[in-house]
């Protein structure tokens, strides 16, 4: 089976599930195919891939932070079930993805179960893991683990419960699989032990996450909570915790966001004063509400996130990629005539050097013994003129590869598509150095594009038309 058949039955697989789940995206899907008709046009995107696999389709909260931030408590909590174990100590080194069941237990499955399964956000992880650290691919198992659970809050949501960033050996697999999770989150929980005030000791956590929040233009999906916060009831200090680690993202960039604060119930022992109790229990409670109420209001908010994030990639191959690929080609261009010319003018100026040491020249006339012989000798004649132009040839096409591969080095990889490759497919053999215009890349693509929008603005207004009447007329 080819890629793109390949990719087209998991597409097929994807608007089967969507079925039931969310009908309003069956169209969606339909409509990602088209877009990858015009990146694959151009090259931004190989046969075996598809935009439609590099988002999440399902509802997705994931749960970040250190070791012994409560992590694994806040998620029992909010399932109402024991699904992970507790402690201060690292408890899990794996990725958990959690999920709902319909069975009456819990079930952990190990993590080809994900890396497997197209319908999953972890599809072929593995091969990322690869490309991270030679190896590691092959060991899924070791970073992944998925499981099934007869919980109501899970009902038509994904959570993902993270091992610590306190590193160990797997580190730089582990970033890269949180770097994916974050990217395809519509709920990022970044929790944070308030038992240890001191942000700086958590300096590899805050310059990852907190950062990475920064760059975004979706960082109002990050909620960063400080955990049993009820250890700081006797000494009644909980505003000052508070603004400490709102000072610490602050210096690291982040000047928007707030903080929650959380404790576990079963777990809290009260203090004496009961007015500082009640204050915070009245905050704890507050907090949680809040926060589950965006868990589970996620369903909403992906279905808005899959249609925007289809205009956003229409919005970039033809703003972004289209540009730097341009200004890449021009900058090709330029390069390989200017080389072009410089070798014309250095090989005539060297033949005339020569020429004028060999003494073939009398005055002006250019005259050396076996010119009459040349001209003379048609076969030796077209012979000559070949050889030059076969010359002029392989070093014009030298030129057009040395400095397509030195540029398109500088062209890298992103969420949108492959730039070197696009570039690559600018710059081929039967390509015309004198066009202007990425491979691909017309008025058709452009329309293509042009109804794209169109269409998410179409799939927008019949979204609010499900959840919002502003007329104030009954639906």
């Amino acid at each position: 089976m080819t890629p793109d058949k390949r990719i087209h039955q998991r597409l097929d697989r994807l608007q089967e599930h969507l079925k039931q789940e969310a009908p309003i995206l069956i169209e969606v899907v339909d409509k990602y195919r088209e877009l990858d008709v015009v990146a694959k046009r151009m090259g931004l995107l190989a046969p075996s891939e598809s935009y439609a696999t590099q988002i999440s389709w399902w509802p997705m909260i994931s749960v970040l932070g250190t070791f012994s931030a409560g992590k694994s408590s806040f998620i029992n909590s909010y399932a109402e079930l024991p699904l992970q174990k507790t402690g201060n100590q690292a408890v899990d080194d794996r990725f958990t993805v959690i999920t709902y069941t319909s069975d009456s237990e819990v079930r952990t499955l190990p993590g080809l179960a994900l890396d497997g399964d197209p319908r999953f956000p972890f599809y072929q992880i593995s091969e990322d893991l690869e490309k991270v650290a030679s190896g590691e691919g092959a060991k899924i198992d070791n970073y992944l683990q998925m499981k099934v659970a007869p919980s109501e809050s899970l009902r038509g949501k994904i959570l993902i419960d993270s091992p610590g960033f306190d590193a160990d050996e797997q580190r730089k697999s582990t970033l890269r699989i949180t770097d994916h999770i974050i990217e395809l989150s519509d709920l990022v929980l970044v929790l944070f032990d308030a038992r240890h005030p001191e942000p700086g000791a958590m300096q590899d956590t805050l310059e990852h996450l907190v950062k990475g929040a920064q760059r975004r233009n979706d960082s109002s999906k990050f909620l960063f909570i400080l955990n049993q916060i009820d250890t700081s009831a006797k000494d009644d200090n909980l505003e000052d915790i508070v603004a400490s680690w709102q000072k610490a993202l602050v210096q690291y960039g982040l000047s928007s966001g707030r903080f929650y604060v959380l404790y576990n119930k079963n777990l809290a022992v009260p203090v004496e004063d009961q007015a500082v109790w009640s204050r915070y229990e009245a905050k704890r409670d507050a907090d949680y509400a809040e926060i589950s109420a965006r868990m589970d209001g996620i369903s909403i908010e992906r279905v808005y996130r899959i249609i925007g994030n289809m205009e956003s990639l229409a919005n970039h191959i033809e703003h972004q990629s289209v540009p730097k690929l341009q200004s890449a080609i021009q900058t090709w261009k330029k390069r390989v005539l200017t080389s072009d010319l410089i070798f014309v003018a250095t090989a005539l100026v060297s033949a005339l050097i020569v020429s004028v040491i060999a003494g073939y020249w009398k005055g002006i006339s250019f005259a050396p013994p076996w010119l009459e012989t040349v001209q003379t000798n048609g076969y030796l004649k077209w012979s000559i003129l070949v050889l030059i132009v076969a010359v002029a040839i392989f070093v014009h096409f030298f030129f057009r590869r040395f400095f397509a591969r030195n540029i398109a080095k500088t062209l890298e990889k992103d969420s949108f598509g492959d730039l070197n490759a696009a570039f690559s497919k600018s710059t081929r053999f039967m390509r015309s150095i004198f066009q202007k215009k990425p491979a691909g890349w017309g008025r058709r693509s452009s329309r293509r594009l042009d109804a794209l929008r169109d269409d998410t603005d179409r799939f927008v207004q019949k979204l609010n038309d499900k959840f919002a009447t502003p007329s104030g007329n009954s639906k």
